[in-house]
């Protein structure tokens, strides 16, 4: 089978591993085999696809339609089939089979091309936190999973260079402080998505929408629901009503999902804050702007 990885993938790893991926360089391989080894035919490799991982639309020996899933250990593959398999398919895609030591994943199939941020942007709102609210359950006991705490205190670090910017500086310094400020009394901790937004949550037959592509991590719910405060930031910075907007619609969504509003501002600002430093640090400008002039509303 002729398998190129897509575009968008090459890209993405090319920022985390500027010096080469070997996973990248053994995935036709790799590819070949787990296809082979679980009987599958390849439809197609969904394209643009992930930034993380390299996802098939495949048929079963019994022809029932799947999709299989690869990724590299840094993308956490071992965790998410943990996760997906505690969730059950209740508000998650379901896990045919999964091999996370070695990154793969054979998941139902969805509709990959109908996500919820095709509806007009309240209907996506209020659909996306309904699926949300579904995976908000306790952690398995004795859990693999990252807390918020150790994923922020990595991030925060890597933060650090941007402290000595002088443009950066206030509100690094602002978002640090708010991460210190949140974690000094977390309210009860829950298995939360981790990168959950409207793109994530597509149409499924067992249930209209079904979230895909966790990178699970447990504490508090206004972390995973900061990411969806700035989904469509693109089109909240094009709008010159963009920061009250921006205001609204953390108060709407803290009300709707019972989370603490302030809680959720200070989440949102420090995810907006790392989003927009580590896409400066790898060369996206472009993000990096429309992310911090975002943070700078919140």
């Amino acid at each position: 089978m002729a398998f190129e990885p897509p575009r968008r993938l090459v890209r993405a790893l090319g920022e985390t591993a500027p010096d080469g991926d070997e996973w990248l360089e053994k995935l036709p391989g790799t590819v070949e085999q787990a296809v082979a080894l679980r009987e599958l035919t390849v439809e197609r490799v969904q394209v643009p696809g992930g930034r993380s991982s390299v996802v098939l639309l495949v048929r079963r020996a019994d022809d029932t339609p799947a999709v299989l899933k690869l990724a590299p250990r840094r993308a956490r593959p071992e965790s998410e089939a943990v996760a997906l398999a505690h969730w059950g398919g209740l508000g998650a895609v379901q896990v045919l089979e999964a091999d996370g030591a070695a990154g793969v994943l054979l998941l139902e199939r969805l509709h990959p091309e109908v996500s919820v941020r095709s509806l007009p942007e309240a209907k996506a709102l209020l659909e996306a936190a309904g699926t949300l609210r579904r995976l908000w359950v306790r952690p398995p006991e004795e859990h693999v999973f990252e807390t918020v705490a150790e994923r922020t205190e990595r991030q925060a670090t890597a933060m650090a260079w941007a402290a000595g910017d002088t443009e950066l500086a206030p509100l690094v310094t602002a978002a640090v402080a708010a991460r210190e400020e949140l974690l000094a009394a977390p309210p009860e901790q829950r298995l939360l998505h981790g990168t959950f937004r409207q793109s994530k949550v597509l149409a499924g037959e067992r249930m209209p929408w079904l979230a895909v592509g966790p990178d699970p991590v447990v504490g508090e719910c206004a972390f995973d629901l900061a990411r969806l405060v700035r989904d469509r930031v693109e089109d909240l910075i094009a709008s010159p009503s963009g920061a009250s907007i921006t205001r609204r619609r953390i108060k709407r969504l803290a009300e709707s999902l019972e989370v603490d509003q302030e809680r959720l501002r200070g989440w949102t600002l420090f995810r907006a804050v790392e989003s927009g430093v580590r896409a400066l640090r790898v060369g996206r400008p472009g993000d990096a702007e429309l992310l911090l002039e975002f943070a700078g509303w919140v």
